[in-house]
């Protein structure tokens, strides 16, 4: 089964790194081999999935707790097919980009980002509650380890805060399912019907807006997105962001449908003001790293407008937007990353000027720079203006508020390439300072082309992620 390898290569690949006497170099390599493997196993799995077929495709299912109706049972849709690609893509460029640099403690950090991918995938493959917490919670030990080890100078802050959120939003999730579990008689997030119970639902929703994060639960972002290592801080905000995607999709819309309706209209207010704020914020910051993190509190905002339109524009375009956001995303922290690598630095105020005998820089920057800007034609354009006419029928008002805050969004970004490329060269930019070197364009350029691939195709993803309908359960009358 291509699913439980998907899962489970990276997992034993991380027991493998860890128990391996190999030197730094040899353990980076391995570590590469086995995140490009996982990458070549996802394209033999798209090439062999029916996107045309309602039904769960290479599903594996085993009992683990009979008395409790609890299985081990995972498997994909077209969706969180998708959702496992991007994790799998960009996590074998934050793997290569660790190599690159030549992470210490290699064993350790290699084992532990393999196994944060693993995780991942089993989050986006998961159909049973608990096996769905299990992997929720097996993502979260690494990244405290690696944001709490290998992070910046206020690394021990960053970790604590992020602990106290993830941990207050865990507990709550697994409150609601058990109670969710024992009343449906079963944990199957297929076989399980629908609830009208408000408070299981809320337990649901707070700990999948402290992953998103969602205002007012972004409390931890700005700390673990500046003080994880930039490879990290792309996993956090290109891919286990988007736990909450596929927590919101396929837990609640499809078995809340009472209570989705009667929260949909608080949600969307959140989302909106999220999005603007966000989007203020990354405006506002000193830092190249920090527009990434407030820019990705707004995008992932707006992926949640698309989510609560529950019909077919705003769900499909969320899940393009959540898979180009999440590349776009990745690229730009691991950009941050090389001009720190440069110069010290990625506060505009001492960059600037960097355009100037650097053509490959300069150019990836602009690249990356249009499609977070959503140009027309791009990826993002194409996500962004599905989810606005999917909330347009929600109300006028929270598409006009998405217009705005897109503006918004060109203003932040025009600011970061003004302040990377055109300004007066600041004091940490020096005339040796490197153009980009073969080893980091093999890391970005992969990243660069599947986004103009989507540019080109964006409907591989929306029209290949839902067959017959998103998974939205009507409400009892």
């Amino acid at each position: 089964m291509l699913t439980n390898l998907l899962i489970l290569l990276p997992l034993i690949g991380a027991l493998v790194v860890w128990v391996s006497p190999l030197p730094r170099e040899a353990t980076a390599a391995l570590a590469v081999l086995i995140a490009l493997t996982e990458v070549a196993v996802w394209i033999v799995m798209v090439a062999g999935f029916d996107f045309a077929s309602p039904v769960l495709q290479d599903g594996a299912q085993r009992e683990w707790f009979g008395d409790l109706g609890v299985t081990y049972h995972v498997g994909f849709y077209g969706f969180s097919l998708w959702l496992a690609g991007l994790t799998v893509v960009v996590g074998a460029a934050a793997i290569g980009f660790g190599a690159w640099v030549g992470r210490e403690r290699a064993r350790a950090y290699f084992g532990l980002v393999l196994f944060l991918i693993g995780a991942v995938v089993g989050v986006f493959s998961s159909q049973d509650l608990l096996l769905f917490y299990v992997f929720f919670e097996m993502m979260l030990i690494p990244i405290y380890i690696l944001v709490g080890v290998w992070g910046g100078p206020k690394r021990a802050s960053a970790t604590i805060i992020f602990v106290i959120y993830t941990m207050a939003g865990s507990l709550l999730m697994l409150a609601s399912i058990v109670v969710f579990g024992l009343s449906q008689g079963t944990f199957s997030l297929i076989d399980s019907g629908t609830s009208n119970n408000d408070w299981v639902f809320l337990g649901f929703l707070i700990a999948f807006a402290v992953k998103a994060p969602l205002l007012p639960f972004h409390g931890w972002l700005r700390t673990a997105y500046t003080e994880a290592p930039p490879e990290i801080a792309a996993l956090l905000s290109g891919v286990v962001s988007k736990a909450a995607v596929y927590g919101l999709l396929w837990i609640l819309l499809r078995h809340f449908p009472e209570p989705v309706d009667d929260w949909r209209t608080v949600v969307l207010v959140l989302a909106a003001a999220g999005l603007v704020y966000g989007s203020l914020l990354a405006f506002r910051q000193p830092d190249v790293r920090g527009v990434i993190a407030y820019s990705s509190m707004g995008q992932m905002s707006l992926i949640v407008l698309g989510i609560f339109a529950t019909n077919d524009l705003g769900v499909s375009g969320a899940i393009l937007h959540s898979v180009s956001h999440g590349l776009v995303s990745a690229a730009m922290f691991l950009l941050a990353a090389m001009l720190i690598e440069r110069t010290g630095t990625d506060r505009f105020a001492d960059l600037g000027g960097m355009a100037k005998g650097r053509p490959a820089l300069a150019t990836i920057v602009m690249v990356v720079g249009m499609l977070t800007l959503a140009v027309p034609g791009s990826a993002n354009f194409a996500g962004e203006f599905a989810i606005l006419a999917g909330v347009f029928y929600e109300g006028w008002g929270y598409a006009a508020i998405g217009a705005a805050a897109i503006v918004l969004a060109a203003m932040y970004t025009l600011r970061l390439i003004s302040g990377i490329l055109h300004r007066a060269k600041g004091d940490a930019v020096r005339a040796e300072s490197l153009d980009l070197r073969l080893g980091e364009l093999a890391l970005l350029v992969p990243l660069v082309a599947i986004l103009l691939a989507l540019s080109v195709w964006p409907s591989a993803i929306t029209e290949h992620s839902f067959p017959s309908a998103p998974p939205v359960a009507e409400a009892s009358e």
